[in-house]
């Protein structure tokens, strides 16, 4: 008979656990819930502000147009001028809020293949040849031919092409990119790109991957782009199995220490 009521006692204590961790489960997963809903409608009124400013100034340029027929033309063509250029950031962050997106909600709809980090690097740095000219860029690719990893082409690519945009965009001019494969542990490559341009304020750094956010107001908007670009670069090394970080270097500038998961499950 005792041997009974210790069974029942024991019964009663595992189904109190089980109500415990069930209710734990539930109010973890409503937070979760709650938390992703407040980033939402935070996101929204983020992208609200973002395309916000270029429709407006979009609308004002055309506006002057259509109220000032007699405007000469070269006046006309610059007002022309500016009102593309919004529409090329108007592009660009609709493109970018769709990459992020896409990565958040259906990131099984990228595929995975063997990349070559040198061969697709080589091709970013193509891409900003020109500029890269301009502006006196020292350029330093130390990855290796052949190191490879499984993943998806055109993350990778974002990946470096959004790190060496946000140098040409506020590294200042004259200044060297640096990148390389440090180590290839176990089953990452690990990764650092540096510029040895201006840095950030280190009060900054905390928030750098944060979507939108500005070391200073009007620096995006200033040169270009969508506000979105190291976010999306955390976003696509996430999805690579990886982490990344950013310091400012000693001697000046900016360095990101990322891994990737060189073979995908």
């Amino acid at each position: 008979m005792d041997y009974l009521w210790l069974y029942i006692a024991a019964g009663v204590v595992l189904a109190g656990i089980a109500v415990a961790a069930y209710l734990v489960r539930k109010r973890v997963a409503e937070s979760e819930a709650r938390q992703k809903s407040k980033l939402k409608k935070q996101m929204t009124s983020n992208i609200a502000h973002e395309l916000r400013t270029p429709v407006t100034s979009i609308r004002g340029y055309l506006e002057t147009l259509i109220a000032c027929p007699d405007m000469p033309n070269e006046k006309k063509l610059e007002f022309i001028e500016k009102a593309y250029n919004q529409t090329l950031r108007l592009t660009e962050l609709i493109t970018d809020m769709a990459l992020i997106s896409k990565m958040e909600e259906r990131s099984s709809k990228f595929e995975k293949q063997d990349i070559d980090l040198f061969d697709i690097s080589n091709e970013v740095f193509e891409e900003f040849g020109e500029r890269i000219v301009e502006k006196h860029v020292t350029v330093e690719n130390c990855l290796n031919p052949g190191t490879v990893l499984t993943g998806n082409k055109t993350l990778v690519y974002t990946i470096i092409k959004n790190l060496v945009e946000n140098s040409l965009k506020y590294a200042g001019e004259g200044f060297t990119i640096h990148l390389e494969c440090y180590s290839t542990i176990e089953k990452y490559c690990y990764l650092t790109y540096y510029d040895t341009g201006n840095g950030v304020p280190a009060e900054h750094l905390e928030h750098i991957f944060e979507r939108f956010y500005r070391v200073s107001e009007g620096r995006t908007r200033d040169a270009g782009g969508s506000g979105l670009g190291l976010s999306i670069v955390k976003n696509a090394v996430k999805f690579h199995g990886g982490d990344i970080r950013v310091i400012n270097r000693q001697w000046g500038g900016l360095q990101f220490f990322f891994s990737l998961l060189r073979h995908a499950d």
